[in-house]
């Protein structure tokens, strides 16, 4: 695609701002020119050096996810950067903010640039970095340039890759003094250690995957989301809790005040929208992560609080690993699955069954992570905007093959499954970076900015 000309998109469905029309987009450049309603005239598209017709397809703005694991440095024989940002492309994601638990840590200024460094020159997508806290570097976050980078990430209570922040002093340093979002995984280790112990004593230390979410069960999520709220609640800390699992821990947020006006947030994963405790028997490990997928009664009230606006956005904690990484009982199987690809059609699968309307996925999906991390002209299809577009055939119905993964794990919990929306194409600041399953490889991702 000439990104140095005008390209217009024509006869496409935009899903926008809650509104739905048919209509057209110039893109020049990285940014968008027009947004129009109807045909184009003969002006604009005498304007354009390359024109699209899409067909009827839905246009919208790319998805930004807010929490992913693309396990680089260190772990990259699950995943890299470059692998799970084509991923991302291929998914309509445009945009995603990576998570800290890799090796090392990314609990330092230094570390966390090299991450931008690296990802300038091999991500398609968008990207930001979350700095890691820990109880030692409290006044190293305190110097991070929260307009270039998305937030701070706390393990709260249970701890992947020894991040677990503990210390008195360092917890209400971190809540009372860091001048920026804080992103937690609240899970309490007590209540976790206390029930693997019950469950071992009682029937041996094989236990199936099924005791995953009584071990990491409802109980445990609500202790560590309770004592996370009352503390940012008395220092007027930016605190966002991470995939909500659980019906119990909702009545901790607010459904009525505007997300502008919010200083406590949420977000629930695709996974926990979509599974349930009932799909370990066909699914087994493939679908153990933490926290973990609990009852049809705790997606059902998690669905509910999204459409409320007591949650509010969806990402999808992608965290690939190797199959035989997968393997094992319920004690030693890793945790995590990639999702990245498929959140956005999992998500339109629900609104095409009435979980949700079209409208309510753009909003959740691109509009809100847009909103509440404060990103610089993304989420949103409006002029002088970056032009992250995913356009999505909503009369493509397909079944998920081993062969259309492209993380670099290979595997989806979602093979088998079919969708009736497919995404067709995702331009990333202007450029075509996934059309019909080829991409352009080069590195159109940039740094994202905040407010």
């Amino acid at each position: 695609m000439n990104t140095n000309g005008r390209t217009l998109l024509h006869n496409a469905i935009i899903v926008n701002e809650g509104e739905r029309f048919p209509g057209y987009i110039v893109i020049e450049g990285e940014t968008i020119a027009c947004v129009g309603h109807g045909t184009p005239d003969d002006a604009a598209r005498a304007s354009c050096g390359k024109c699209i017709d899409l067909k009827g397809c839905l246009a919208i703005p790319g998805v930004i996810d807010d929490q992913v694991h693309f396990r680089d440095p260190g772990l990259t024989h699950k995943a890299d950067i470059y692998t799970e940002s084509r991923a991302a492309v291929a998914g309509g994601v445009t945009s995603y903010m990576d998570m800290p638990n890799v090796v090392p840590p990314t609990t330092s200024v230094e570390l966390l640039e090299a991450k931008y460094r690296h990802a300038a020159d091999v991500s398609l997508a968008n990207f930001s970095f979350f700095i890691g806290a820990t109880n030692d570097n409290i006044d190293t976050l305190l110097d991070v340039d929260y307009s270039k980078t998305c937030g701070v990430k706390a393990f709260l209570g249970s701890s992947t890759g020894n991040m677990l922040v503990s210390d008195p002093e360092a917890l209400h340093r971190l809540f009372a003094e860091v001048p920026a979002l804080i992103a937690v995984h609240s899970e309490d280790e007590a209540t976790i250690a206390a029930n693997r112990a019950r469950y071992v004593a009682e029937r041996g230390d094989d236990l199936p995957v099924e005791y995953h979410p009584l071990i990491r069960d409802a109980e445990a999520c609500y202790v560590s989301t309770a004592r996370a709220v009352e503390r940012a609640s008395r220092y007027g800390t930016r605190l966002h809790v991470l995939h909500l699992s659980t019906a119990r821990e909702l009545p901790l947020f607010d459904s009525r005040t505007p997300l502008a006006d919010k200083r406590i947030t949420a977000e629930v994963c695709v996974h926990h929208l979509w599974f349930c405790d009932e799909d370990y028997a066909s699914l087994g490990n493939m679908i153990k992560c933490n926290p973990a997928i609990k009852t049809a009664a705790d997606r059902d009230a998690l669905r509910e609080a999204l459409r409320s606006g007591a949650i509010d956005i969806v990402a999808t904690d992608h965290a690939p690993h190797l199959w035989q990484e997968k393997q094992g009982n319920c004690l030693k199987a890793a945790s995590g699955m990639p999702l990245v690809q498929f959140s956005l059609v999992a998500m339109l699968e629900m609104a095409r069954e009435g979980v949700f309307t079209v409208e309510q996925v753009v909003d959740k999906m691109c509009h809100a992570p847009a909103r509440l991390y404060r990103i610089d002209r993304r989420g949103f299809l409006r002029p002088g905007y970056h032009a992250d577009i995913a356009i999505i055939d909503s009369e493509a119905a397909f079944t998920v093959t081993q062969q259309d993964v492209v993380s670099r794990c290979g595997w989806s919990p979602f093979v088998g499954t079919t969708f009736h929306n497919r995404v067709v194409r995702t331009f990333v600041n202007g450029a075509e970076v996934y059309s019909d399953g080829v991409f352009d490889e080069k590195p159109h991702g940039r740094r994202m900015r905040f407010s």
